[in-house]
């Protein structure tokens, strides 16, 4: 009999199939299908990368569209909790192929959820009925048999039952009879016989004794002659003591794109790990700003895209099975004040030949961030640009930990404001 894998459908991602994680063997191994869209294999712009897909992926993947209605029951979900601006078109007919998938196999959206935020499933499982009848039919006749059949054979072995129980009680009686006589002549000169009574179990105990202690004696070592009791008892204990075989999981979506996860699992759709394992509860990082309390998730803003202030803190969120979202901050969170004791150096403007710098004392403070919209904010992102975008085979580049640009920058983020000391040596 062949084992069952633990997943009967696996939908895939961008990021699974350019990363290689999991391999294709891990996917066949642990699924019965592989499952895109066909817009995830267009994204692929790799010439080595689209060669693997399709030379290893595409014999084994099968591409399909999402419908219409499924495409747009996730659009409205992922409106109503917030991931639709950072939702991008193949992922949201990711997320739709999958809720597609699941209603397929499952027989409908009883598992899921049709809004987030809801407590229970949106029904209970589908129950068949009709199986079920002919199956108690099939068994009322077959029980019908086997009582005819055994009938038969019980009044045959009633007579050799009953022949067999006369010999026994015969037997019993006259060895009853003997033994009586052998204790009456042996009892003669003592006055009571309930102690000859006693005596005969007590020389029989000694033998059942010694009988036992040699089957007990061994029981809790292994030798030759019990080694296949042990055996049969290790078996039977492990089968035991797993209980319930592992509940197969019909569709699952391998993606590593927080939006994506956040909207899978409030939808109750089952999410797995690069690692081929199932994720239930999902905690991860979003920025929060300390002025207006806003909330993004793109992780490389320095400035608040509501307010404008540099005031975006790094808070832990979760969103846990039942599809509830939480922010996790700190008990006493006290903003911390550093390099606001000392103003900011007065604007001087510089000379037209640049001769003159502007800025304070050193000419510090020249080319001060502080909003996203300065023109020094914009230069400096496209030169961090430039750099990473520099070929590593040129002769005259210079990695950044040889240069002493790794410690100053903070890997490539800009410093915004006059920093925590305005009077420190500057370089």
């Amino acid at each position: 009999m062949e084992s069952q894998k633990p997943v009967h459908t696996i939908v895939l991602d961008t990021g699974a199939i350019i990363r290689n994680n999991p391999t294709v063997s891990t996917l066949l191994a642990q699924s019965e299908q592989i499952v895109t869209v066909p817009a995830i294999i267009t994204e692929i712009r790799d010439a080595a990368t689209r060669t693997r897909v399709e030379t290893q992926l595409m014999p084994f993947l099968t591409i399909r569209s999402p419908n219409p209605a499924s495409i747009k029951f996730v659009t409205d979900f992922a409106r109503r909790t917030g991931d639709l601006d950072v939702l991008s078109k193949p992922d949201i007919q990711i997320v739709a192929l999958a809720y597609e998938l699941e209603c397929e196999r499952n027989g409908g959206d009883w598992r899921l959820r049709k809004a987030p935020g809801q407590k229970g499933m949106n029904g209970k499982p589908p129950v068949k009925e009709e199986p079920k009848t002919e199956e108690t039919e099939t068994k009322q006749e077959g029980g019908a048999e086997i009582k005819d059949g055994k009938s038969e054979a019980t009044t045959e072995q009633a007579q050799e039952s009953t022949d067999a129980v006369q010999q026994i009680s015969e037997d019993l009686a006259q060895t009853k009879i003997e033994e009586t006589e052998q204790t009456a002549t042996q009892v003669e000169p003592t006055s009571d016989a309930q102690p000859a009574e006693a005596t005969q179990p007590t020389e029989s105990a000694p033998q059942e004794a010694a009988e036992d202690s040699g089957e007990d004696s061994d029981g809790g070592w292994i030798t030759p002659s019990n080694l296949k009791k042990h055996q049969e008892k290790d078996l039977s204990g492990n089968t035991s003591s797993t209980g319930d075989p592992q509940s197969v999981l019909q569709v699952a979506t391998l993606t590593t794109d927080f939006a994506m996860q956040n909207v899978l699992l409030q939808i109750n759709l089952n999410l797995l790990s690069p690692t081929m394992q199932r994720v239930k509860h999902l905690k991860t990082y979003i920025l929060r700003c300390h002025a207006c309390f806003c909330t993004t998730k793109e992780m490389s803003k320095q400035f608040c895209p509501r307010c404008g202030s540099p005031t975006l803190t790094r808070v832990a969120c979760s969103t846990s099975s039942n599809g509830e979202f939480k922010l996790h901050l700190k008990k006493n969170m006290q903003w911390n004040t550093r390099g606001d004791r000392f103003s900011i150096p007065k604007p001087v403007h510089g000379s037209a030949n640049g001769r003159v710098q502007g800025g304070g004392k050193g000419h510090w403070g020249n080319e001060l961030i502080l909003a996203e919209d300065q023109k020094e904010f914009t230069r400096h992102y496209e030169q961090e640009k430039r750099k990473k975008e520099r070929d590593l085979m040129d002769e005259d580049y210079l990695p950044s930990i040889l240069t002493g640009d790794r410690h100053r920058n903070g890997g490539g983020r800009m410093r915004v404001g006059g920093g925590r000391n305005v009077n420190s040596k500057k370089r």
